[in-house]
């Protein structure tokens, strides 16, 4: 067994603990990873603030990225000293959404512990539950195999960490959810950490324009350096006529990236005839959203979700990895502050304030 300092969410609402926790050995499928970097996102700030409620006391983090200590005796995919990205697509491999090609869908529990079992991670003998069954707020990291994908050593760990979260959500919005074309037009609402990479996925796809839409012009002005060629400052204009106006009658795609009922409904109502609309965001639970039904049919019109960009993260990671070592995906960008575990709390002060895109936690050797 191994010990290692984590940040715990032990009341929700509530603010994060820093504690020193229990780390069990590796069973046959799980990895213990030593923790080089983790991402501070807009999900874990939900439950920090009770607009969802996890079971308690919960490690939290899930965008993070480290270096292999130690395997379990069946894993033959990594070895000690491999570098790793983590992602809370967990998949088995064996359930109808796995061999459809749809591994982002798994539920399966064959991927944790048996219930009964002595638990991954612990404090004074209690279970704590792991974000994303990675809790990646923590020094040290115990997984099952297939939450984790090995990646080129030359990716600087620190950026690598935003690839299983936030880059893979937004990217792959538009690479796989919505199969972005080149020469089509796009809006994106919210330019956070994941608009931020929904624009620049756009960009990259093709697209001829992208529009960012947002409330803060530091997040407009920071558009534009992921490829937005318009920005929309929605506290100053209705944003659905500005969208419509700069592109006749509206957009072939549309990106809703924050998490609000009004703005998944803007972004069905910004669309084109024949236009997609692609919800990202965490809509509070509970919420529902209106639109013409008889847009659906009379327009073609269509409103989609995308869970964590309908990755095949084994696949598409490695391939965003080589995009940024290429020169053509920017991670560098994204990250506003590099902070240590004990400023987790401040990180996400910041993060709710809208002065950062994204914070990382830098950890130690």
């Amino acid at each position: 067994m191994a010990s290692a300092r984590a940040a715990v969410l032990r009341d929700c609402p509530g603010q994060l603990e820093i504690e020193e926790i229990d780390i069990d050995l590796p069973d046959p499928k799980e990895v213990l990873i030593r923790t080089a970097a983790s991402g501070l996102c807009h999900s874990d700030l939900h439950f920090i603030e009770g607009k969802y409620t996890p079971p308690l006391p919960h490690v939290l983090g899930h965008e993070v990225a480290g270096v292999v200590e130690a395997v379990g005796s069946d894993v033959t995919y990594v070895k000690p000293g491999d570098h790793v990205v983590g992602c809370l697509s967990v998949f088995c491999g064996e359930c109808g959404y796995c061999v459809t090609g749809r591994p982002y869908l798994c539920r399966s529990t064959s991927v944790k512990r048996v219930p009964g079992s002595k638990p991954r991670i612990s404090s004074g003998g209690v279970e704590l539950y792991q974000s994303g069954q990675l809790g990646g707020f923590a020094e040290m990291l115990l997984v099952h195999e297939h939450a984790i994908v090995r990646i080129d050593p030359e990716m600087p760990l620190d950026r690598a960490a935003l690839l299983g979260c936030g880059t893979i959500t937004g990217v792959g919005a538009v690479f796989n959810t919505a199969k972005v074309t080149p020469g089509s037009t796009v809006a994106v609402i919210g330019c956070g950490g994941v608009g931020l990479n929904v624009i620049q996925g756009a960009a990259i796809a093709g697209a001829s324009r992208v529009i960012a839409v947002d409330l803060l012009a530091s997040k407009l002005e920071l558009a534009g350096r992921f490829g937005a060629t318009e920005t929309v400052d929605a506290s100053q204009v209705d944003a659905v006529e500005a969208v419509r106006e700069i592109t006749d009658g509206g957009v072939e795609f549309a990106f809703e990236a924050i998490g609000l009922r009004t703005t998944a409904e803007q972004a069905f109502e910004m669309l084109t005839r024949g236009g997609t609309a692609t919800v990202i965001g965490l809509i509070p639970a509970g919420e529902r959203v209106s639109l013409l039904a008889s847009e659906l049919w009379m327009a073609e019109k269509r409103l989609q979700g995308s869970s964590m960009g309908s990755n095949r993260f084994r696949h598409d990671i490695p391939r965003l990895v080589d995009l940024y070592l290429g020169g053509r995906l920017n991670l560098d960008d994204l990250i506003s502050a590099r902070i240590t575990l004990d400023e987790v709390n401040d990180g996400f002060s910041r993060l709710k304030s809208g002065a950062v895109a994204r914070s990382v936690i830098k950890f130690e050797g």
